[in-house]
């Protein structure tokens, strides 16, 4: 894996419990590429996601991402792992029993910081950079699905992560908000972070064009290659 290489798969098969999901799978992700990951449902879209966030184990071929081996890497280090990913969820799982600030505090107690000025300046960059900065006091339900998911894309960033995984981020958005969460997703590229988004979201192509995958009879056809 090269030095600006944060994803790498080489000759991987994926499997759903026991069943094959996608085989055959060769492909790298550089620092600051931004992907597109696409595909019908149950295409294998989801599997290679938990795959790279080694929420599926990796039985065959080669597999690392953020300086971790998917295939050797141990129960005890995912934890680790994850902190090195920011994964944005379609249905946003946020915590809708305590504010904005404390769904933001909950992910960087429950990662190892400790209360102090520099978790707050982290906490008050983090809400700067995704135009949440006064809405820290309010509850998620509060928000509109615009801020909800921006609120999603500060948790994915609170720990400043080489890799964002995002599972149909515009899921539930209006065009105008998609497009404003696209151009934030755009920006954070920019910052040598690498970002696969897997979309059904024909909007996003018109807006943005880039590299795709497409999961596609059991393998993934890449754009780069054709």
């Amino acid at each position: 894996m090269g030095l600006d290489t944060t994803i790498s798969l080489k000759s991987i098969s994926i499997f759903q419990n026991d069943n094959l999901v996608l085989s055959d799978i060769n492909l790298e992700i550089e620092k600051g590429e931004f992907v597109y990951l696409i595909g019908k449902t149950g295409s294998g879209k989801s599997s290679l996601l938990k795959t790279l966030y080694a929420d599926l184990p990796l039985k065959n071929g080669e597999g690392e991402i953020a300086g971790f081996d998917l295939k050797k890497i141990k129960s005890k280090e995912i934890p680790l792992l994850r902190r090195k990913l920011g994964i944005i969820f379609q249905d946003f799982q946020l915590l809708y029993d305590r504010t904005v600030e404390d769904n933001l505090k909950f992910v960087l107690k429950s990662t190892g910081w400790k209360s102090g000025a520099e978790f707050e300046q982290r906490l008050n960059d983090v809400l700067t950079k995704v135009g949440l900065q006064t809405k820290k006091h309010k509850m998620p339900h509060q928000l509109s699905g615009g801020e909800q998911q921006r609120l999603c894309i500060a948790r994915a960033l609170i720990n400043d992560p080489e890799v964002i995984l995002a599972d149909e981020p515009s899921g539930n958005l209006d065009p105008e908000t998609t497009g404003e969460i696209l151009q934030l997703l755009l920006d954070i590229a920019a910052t040598g972070r690498s970002i696969i988004v897997a979309t059904h979201d024909l909007t996003l192509f018109e807006l943005h064009r880039a590299r795709t995958l497409k999961c596609d009879g059991g393998t993934i056809i890449d754009s780069n290659l054709l």
